[in-house]
């Protein structure tokens, strides 16, 4: 399991919700709430906000480290 998968399924039992009242109150299926939980890759960013959302939390891009220069090739791709 992911961690970002683990984290959305701690907060979900915190709420004390099941998979399927979770799916049901965000208006997402329950196969992509195991999917989601699950760590499956190819989940929809937009639904995993939903999720987020719906659980009082928001999903974030922090930087870990100074970007890298890109060489002058790379920037024309």
């Amino acid at each position: 399991m992911d961690p970002l998968g683990k984290q959305i399924k701690a907060l979900r039992k915190r709420a004390g919700l099941t998979q399927l009242e979770c799916s049901s109150r965000v208006g997402v299926g329950l196969r992509f709430i195991r999917d989601l939980e699950q760590g499956k890759p190819s989940v929809r960013l937009d639904k995993v906000n939903q999720v987020l959302k719906f659980l009082g939390h928001r999903l974030e891009m922090v930087p870990d480290h100074e970007p890298s220069t890109l060489s002058k090739s790379d920037r024309s791709v």
